[in-house]
C-alpha cells in the first residue's frame, strides 16, 4: 500500500494513530509553525506599535513604519527593525497595501548642499469654521526641511510675502535665494514689472528664482509641505478665525521641526538636519567670519580630519605627532592647529581644490610663535 501511493509506511502509520485518535478531522493537513520563536517580537510591544500608530493618525502626523520607530525608541531599549513593525501593521490589517509606484532610481531629485541656500515659498487654501476660504504662506528651507513660517491671511498680499519672509529672516538669517512659483504675489514678470517682494530681494542681495509655468514639481518639497500640513489640520477642530488657525498652524510648526523624524533626511528632525551645517548666505552681503574649534587626534598617518562647507578634507601633520591630541581653530579657510598646552603644530590656508592638505616643505614651523595665547 504504501509503495502504491508512494508514501513510507511510518507515515501510513502516523495517519492510521490520527484517525484512531480523532477521526477524518484528524486527518486534515497541520499547520508547520513552530509553536514557539525566541526572536518572535512580545505582545507588548506589538500593542505599543498599534497604540503609537493610532495615536499618529488620530493627530492627523505621519504614521508610518520609520515615524513609528523614531518614536518607540524615545521609551523602549530594544526596538524592533523598520521592517518588522511594517510587517506587525500589515499582520494587524493597519496597512493597506498599494499598488507598484515609479521606482525611485527613475526620479531627479535635486537638494540644496546648505541650509539657507535656498528657501521655498508657497500659498494654499484652507477653509473655516464658517466657511470661508483664507489663504496660508508656508516656507520652508530646501536643504534641512525647516518649516521656516506658517501664516494665515484672509488674502496673501504682496507686502503679506515681505512680511513673512523678514519674520522667517530675523529667526533664520537672510537666505542666499528664494525659489517661488510664478503667483502675481511673488513676481510681476507676466506683467513686464516687479513686485514689492523683487524689490526687496534684490536690496538684500538675495537670489530671487521661479519655478517654470504649469510644473509645481520645481517646488515640490514645499507643496508637500501642503499635504502634510493640511492631513494635520483636517484631523483637528475646525478654526473659527484666522487666530484659531493660526495657533493650529504654530503648534504644527514645533510638531514638524523638533519632534517629527523626516525620511528624507535620515529619521533626523529638520532642526537637526539646519543645525548640522554651516549655513549659506546672500551672495552680496557682507560675510562674518565663520569661526570654529574641532578636536582631533593624529591618526597613524599623521593626519586629522576636518569637514568644511559640507566637504571632508585630510590635513597632514606628521608621522612624528602619530596619537597627539589635536585642537583645530578655524576662521574660514585660515586653520591652526595645535596641541592641548596650546603648542603651534602647524598652520595653513585650506585649499578647496585639495582633498589631502600635504606638509609643505616651505612651511617652517620656526617661523611663527610657538604658543597661541589664550588657549590651555
Amino acid at each position: 500500500m504504501a509503495l502504491a501511493h508512494g508514501i513510507s509506511k511510518t507515515w501510513i502509520y502516523e495517519l492510521i494513530r490520527r484517525y484512531r485518535a480523532g477521526g477524518y478531522e484528524a486527518l486534515e493537513p497541520r499547520s508547520r509553525r513552530p509553536r514557539s520563536c525566541k526572536h518572535e517580537t512580545p505582545p507588548t510591544i506589538v500593542g505599543t506599535i498599534v497604540e503609537l500608530r493610532g495615536e499618529l493618525e488620530s493627530h492627523g502626523h505621519d504614521a508610518g513604519a520609520e515615524t513609528i520607530a523614531y518614536h518607540l525608541a524615545q521609551t523602549h531599549k530594544d526596538v524592533p527593525s523598520v521592517s518588522t513593525i511594517w510587517r506587525i501593521l500589515r499582520r494587524e490589517g493597519l496597512v493597506v497595501p498599494e499598488r507598484q509606484k515609479r521606482p525611485r532610481c527613475s526620479l531627479i531629485r535635486f537638494e540644496a548642499q546648505l541650509p539657507n541656500e535656498m528657501w521655498q515659498a508657497d500659498i494654499t487654501c484652507w477653509q473655516l469654521a464658517s466657511g470661508e476660504v483664507v489663504e496660508i504662506l508656508n516656507q520652508i528651507d530646501d536643504h534641512s526641511r525647516l518649516f521656516l513660517g506658517s501664516d494665515a491671511y484672509r488674502r496673501v498680499k504682496a507686502a503679506d510675502v515681505v512680511q513673512s519672509f523678514h519674520k522667517a529672516a530675523e529667526l533664520h538669517s537672510l537666505p542666499a535665494s528664494l525659489l517661488t512659483d510664478n503667483g502675481a504675489v511673488f513676481t510681476g514678470s507676466s506683467r513686464g514689472g516687479k513686485v514689492l517682494l523683487e524689490y526687496e530681494l534684490e536690496r538684500l542681495g538675495v537670489a530671487f528664482k521661479n519655478s517654470r509655468p504649469y510644473h509645481p514639481q520645481t517646488c515640490g518639497k514645499v507643496e508637500r509641505l501642503h499635504q502634510t500640513l493640511k492631513r494635520y489640520l483636517a484631523r483637528q477642530a475646525p478654526a473659527h478665525t484666522l487666530l484659531e488657525l493660526q495657533e493650529q498652524l504654530d503648534g504644527f510648526l514645533h510638531y514638524y521641526n523638533h519632534i517629527r523624524p523626516h525620511r528624507a533626511l535620515g529619521r533626523q528632525t529638520p532642526l537637526q538636519a539646519y543645525n548640522a551645517r554651516v549655513k549659506a548666505r546672500p551672495a552680496a552681503a557682507t560675510a562674518a567670519t565663520y569661526f570654529r574649534v574641532r578636536q582631533d587626534r593624529v591618526d597613524k598617518a599623521g593626519k586629522v580630519s576636518l569637514r568644511y562647507d559640507s566637504r571632508l578634507y585630510k590635513i597632514g601633520i606628521g608621522r612624528a605627532h602619530k596619537g597627539r591630541q589635536v585642537k583645530l581653530l578655524i576662521a574660514d579657510q585660515s586653520i591652526r592647529v595645535i596641541d592641548l598646552d596650546g603648542e603651534l603644530i602647524r598652520e595653513l590656508t585650506l585649499d578647496p581644490s585639495r582633498n589631502y592638505q600635504p606638509i609643505s616643505p616651505a612651511y617652517d614651523v620656526s617661523d611663527v610663535p610657538t604658543h597661541v595665547s589664550g588657549m590651555s
